[in-house]
């Protein structure tokens, strides 16, 4: 696959319009300042009546609304607190524990402001951010690294190996703030790191094992309501990516935090031991 330098929003949304196809590294894109919505079991997600289409993800359109913050409920005890931060056709998602917070996917270039905000919605700033973790290279989701970085002071940045080179070359990383490599079954911050290539070869998912909530980035995503593998048009080995379904169905969560389309809050791993036997 043909890597592109990251996108600005405004970019991104000519060249959709000139029909071409546009891709980038992390997690989230917006156009306004993002408002909280306190959730009890999630969030709704976009409309699949707007405009345009996601160009990396699972299909899920473009809307043209103001980003949207989105909170759980109280999470389990020892788990985590989790908030989706809505900025269009992607999410990224702030996990708290504590009072500390990590960061997964960071979203298209220019959606730091957004995620910040985002923060400040649930009474934090960048002084608790201490993990950044990226699920995979691709624009959308890790976009805006090297801004989050920069307001994240204090934090360390993950990513899989196979994807960390193309990342910090992107994002402009020095050796003054390396990318951490992270395996499968490492851990951080508590959660769970779980290998999930496919979509990249680098690709990773995040486990809450005490709360039941899996961040699975593209390796899942939901469209209209129904869950889906990762797109092909954007898999780099189709093969490693459906092995991915059958390894995240046979984990323990009921919460699953996609990069496209809307979270599933109950019930989720039985989902996807469902589409992995079809």
């Amino acid at each position: 696959m043909v890597m592109r330098p990251f996108l600005t929003r405004r970019t991104f949304l000519a060249d959709l319009g000139r029909g071409s196809v546009a891709l980038a590294v992390l997690g989230v894109a917006g156009c306004a300042a993002a408002s909280t919505t306190p959730r009890a079991s999630g969030a709704d997600g976009p409309s699949n009546s707007a405009a345009g289409t996601s160009p990396s993800g699972s299909g899920t359109p473009i809307p043209s609304a103001a980003a949207t913050t989105e909170a759980s409920g109280s999470p389990s005890a020892g788990g985590i607190d989790w908030t989706r931060v809505n900025l269009g056709f992607v999410s990224a998602y702030i996990l708290v524990r504590g009072g500390e917070a990590a960061v997964v996917d960071t979203g298209v270039a220019g959606s730091a402001d957004d995620i910040s905000k985002a923060l400040g919605g649930i009474g934090l700033d960048w002084g608790a951010v201490a993990h950044v973790i990226l699920t995979h290279k691709h624009g959308d989701h890790a976009g805006s690294l090297a801004d989050v970085l920069a307001g994240a002071t204090g934090a360390t940045a993950y990513a899989g190996a196979e994807d960390l080179e193309a990342i910090g070359t992107a994002a402009g990383i020095g050796s003054t703030r390396p990318l951490q490599a992270v395996a499968d079954g490492a851990m951080v911050f508590g959660l769970r790191i779980v290998a999930t290539p496919g979509h990249t070869l680098g690709h990773v998912s995040v486990l809450d094992e005490i709360g039941g909530i899996l961040v699975a980035g593209d390796a899942l995503g939901t469209v209209g309501g129904v869950l889906a593998g990762s797109n092909p048009q954007f898999t780099e080995d189709a093969a490693a990516a459906k092995a991915t379904i059958a390894k995240l169905g046979a984990l323990r969560f009921e919460t699953l935090l996609v990069g496209h389309g809307d979270p599933i809050t109950s019930g989720a791993a039985a989902q996807v031991a469902r589409l992995a036997a079809g």
